[in-house]
């Protein structure tokens, strides 16, 4: 089972996200937690909503901090796993793809983002994806904002397009989007 978790800022996805991928691994079983990336210096508040994400993580769950995304599941053993946020991700790969000001950042990113669509239809254990859903933040007043705002746009359909299921969190409530056929 492959679920993409969809919703805005502060929606409470990335907390639903974690309920249900215990309830995917079971009950007490081993979860790892793809961070995607630490908290950057400087930013004391970013550090504190990293900090909390980890205070809640059970102890039992391994934490794997990363950018190599489509890597790291590839080479991954088949345990339930949960990757918070692909939104990090992608904004990792653009810094590293100097996609920011770029005339087409879909041609800089396409091959990232092919390849972790690839590594998450073939991943062969129960997998959840956080991602920030485009239409539900701030409208970028830049075109590197922009940019951004449309790979992530691409990239949420592509995981979409091969997950089972797909659900959009509003105020922490679960709304489903797509259920397995």
């Amino acid at each position: 089972m492959r679920v993409l978790v969809l919703g805005g800022i502060r929606s409470g996805k990335s907390q639903w996200a974690e309920s249900v991928a215990q309830q995917l691994a079971g009950a007490d079983a081993p979860v790892r937690y793809v961070a995607t990336g630490p908290a950057p210096d400087g930013d004391a508040s970013w550090a504190t909503r990293v900090e909390a994400h980890r205070v809640r993580r059970p102890a039992h769950w391994q934490t794997v901090e990363t950018t190599e995304l489509a890597a790291t599941l590839t080479g991954a053993p088949p345990v339930a796993t949960l990757v918070d946020d692909i939104g990090g991700w992608l904004t990792a790969t653009m810094d590293r793809r100097d996609a920011w000001n770029v005339d087409s950042a879909s041609e800089a990113v396409g091959k990232d983002i092919a390849a972790l669509v690839d590594a998450v239809d073939a991943f062969p254990a129960p997998l959840v994806m956080v991602s920030p859903e485009v239409g539900l933040t701030v409208v970028p007043a830049t075109a590197a904002g922009r940019r951004f705002a449309d790979e992530l746009g691409t990239v949420n359909q592509r995981l979409a397009a091969v997950c089972e299921r797909v659900v959009l969190v509003v105020a922490g409530q679960p709304v489903t989007v797509k259920e397995p056929t």
